[in-house]
């Protein structure tokens, strides 16, 4: 029997991100799988681009129905529903950390035979994720920031909401007309400059031609909080989140008047007790990115799926990482232990969680 892919269409609000592209399509197909595509009016490549190159279409969330030995693959997360859930699915679950749906997510794999083979732990020999989106969290993190520290620098209405572009081509064109407005340029901090979130913050400066300081562990080792941060005008924390990480700003520490207005808090874990950017508590969205934080007069910036503003970029970047992963279960293979890691990240939750 082929190995079957069913790529389904997103649910989520403003995702207009994917998977899989057509050319890794393609491949998929030149290595012996079959490919069917769901029809989708949000997603960043055509119908047509799937069907050109071998695919199958099927209604969109046609995909309860497909048979059973079918990976069905997607990004973000399933429509609320109650029923049992017997495929395999390939996505980013957000059920294995104790997250509030966690029960209610595994219990319906649990109750239809079905797995969640987690994009988010995908892992290699060394525990490293074979494919993230954290480069374009970092660039469109960045963007948003910059153009949220403009827009504020400028006029007091509130920030507008947020579309995903065709290209960055045509967000830098956007991006380069709000900067040739300033007088001078703003001063920057990417804290996490090393990770891939860290590297996409700086290239997004760097393209635009704005210097930005970068600080990564040796920097923070001392632990916060860092009254330096005061001195900057634009702050993006792209850091990994470990357990018992220090603050590195809070109310305290910013004093009564910082130069500090805008956080762009790409790492966005409000909600967790080691948050190392303690001025706030929600995660906001594209209808409305910046808000006020705790302390008046800095913004904070805090959205959890950046990278749909760069569908195209993110989509190849992320689609490229994942296929060589893909193209193992066509072959029935999996040398690095990538999708059994995976399958055993799903059993342990599954006892940790139900």
């Amino acid at each position: 029997m082929k190995t079957l892919f069913w790529l389904r269409d997103e649910v989520k609000v403003g995702e207009h991100r994917t998977a899989l592209t057509p050319s890794g399509a393609r491949d998929l197909i030149a290595a012996g799988a079959n490919v069917t595509v769901e029809r989708s009016t949000t997603r960043i490549f055509t119908d047509q681009a799937y069907v050109d190159v071998g695919c199958e279409l099927a209604e969109a969330h046609s995909w309860v129905e497909a048979p059973e030995h079918a990976y069905i693959l997607g990004l973000k997360e399933l429509a609320e529903a109650d029923f049992a859930l017997k495929h395999q699915h390939i996505y980013f679950a957000h059920a294995f950390k104790g997250q509030d749906e966690a029960r209610q997510i595994l219990s319906r794999f649990q109750a239809g035979g079905g797995q969640i083979l987690d994009l988010e732990f995908l892992q290699d020999e060394l525990g490293r994720r074979v494919s993230a989106f954290g480069y374009w969290a970092g660039y469109v993190g960045a963007a948003i920031g910059l153009s949220g520290f403009i827009h504020h620098l400028q006029c007091k209405g509130v920030y507008p909401a947020v579309s995903s572009y065709p290209d960055r081509s045509e967000y830098l064109t956007v991006l380069r007309e709000q900067v040739a407005s300033l007088s001078e340029q703003p001063r920057v901090l990417v804290i996490g400059q090393f990770g891939r979130c860290g590297r996409g913050a700086l290239d997004l400066f760097a393209d635009l031609g704005i210097a930005a300081d970068g600080w990564d562990i040796e920097e923070t080792k001392a632990g916060g909080p860092f009254k330096a941060i005061n001195d900057y005008d634009i702050l993006v924390n792209c850091a990994y989140l470990a357990e018992g990480t220090p603050p590195f700003i809070t109310k305290d520490s910013l004093g009564a008047s910082p130069r500090l207005s805008m956080i762009s808090d790409v790492s966005c874990d409000p909600n967790n007790p080691d948050n190392p950017i303690r001025i706030y508590s929600q995660c906001t969205k594209l209808t409305k990115p910046i808000i006020e934080s705790d302390v008046t007069g800095i913004r904070v910036q805090a959205v959890d799926h950046l990278p749909t503003v760069l569908p195209k970029e993110s989509s190849e970047d992320f689609a490229g990482q994942l296929l060589p992963h893909l193209l193992t279960l066509c072959k029935g293979e999996d040398p690095q232990g990538v999708w059994a890691r995976a399958r055993d990240f799903y059993s342990s939750a599954l006892t940790s969680v139900l």
